[in-house]
């Protein structure tokens, strides 16, 4: 994967943040996004190789569109200043995201604001089962990769049908459960960028597979 090209294509995209400038270097997107999609596929392969359970997600099935929803965010510019992945993708489980750009670059996974019964489905685990969780998350190698959960709003109270003296009530006033792992352009060049991002994903493997059991046992 050329990611210099890459970064170079949305230097001059974030530029010229206009359809009539992605018409004209459309054939040039194109051939960015075709060699994006090759090195997920790679990748895919990578990792399903190490983790038994993985769900096969080819690159065109886990590539996110280029295009900003100016539906629901009017203000934002037409396109992304990154591309866009998710892997692992079965569905109703926690993501792994692979995002390359110019403003930031990171690997992330675990579940964003997710609707209230998955929500519930994961307090009720926390509930069940907090310890295993806290392990997890408390974990040295895990803290030196991710450091805390993602920052994200949180109730002021316990929730609804949990007690405020819960042992684990931080973490079941949480509205989001996910975690983040910045990247540095330099790092993205460099020629084990894929071993690192295998490195991540095993990594964050068994805090998605606590997420997965809570919503689907």
């Amino acid at each position: 994967m050329n990611f210099q090209s890459l970064f170079q294509f949305l230097t001059e995209l974030n530029q010229n943040n206009s359809k009539e400038w992605m018409d004209n270097n459309r054939k040039w997107y194109k051939e960015v996004r075709k060699d994006y999609i090759a090195w997920l596929d790679e990748l895919d392969l990578a990792i399903a190789a190490l983790d038994n359970e993985y769900f096969d997600t080819p690159g065109k099935k886990g590539i996110n569109r280029i295009n900003n929803n100016l539906m629901f965010h009017p203000n934002k510019p037409i396109y992304k200043d990154h591309f866009g992945a998710g892997l692992d993708k079965a569905p109703n489980t926690a993501d792994f995201y692979i995002e390359v750009g110019l403003g930031q670059s990171m690997l992330a996974g675990g579940f964003w604001r997710p609707d209230p019964k998955t929500l519930r489905s994961i307090r009720e685990a926390i509930d069940y089962d907090g310890e295993e969780l806290k392990k997890i998350l408390n974990k040295k190698s895990f803290k030196n990769t991710f450091g805390e959960l993602v920052v994200d709003e949180t109730l002021k109270n316990a929730p609804k049908g949990f007690s405020k003296d819960h042992p684990h009530v931080e973490l079941l006033r949480l509205k989001t459960f996910a975690v983040m792992h910045p990247l540095t352009q330099k790092e993205i060049l460099q020629d084990d960028f894929k071993q690192k991002i295998i490195s991540v994903y095993m990594e964050m493997l068994p805090f998605r597979r606590y997420l997965n059991k809570a919503v689907t046992v």
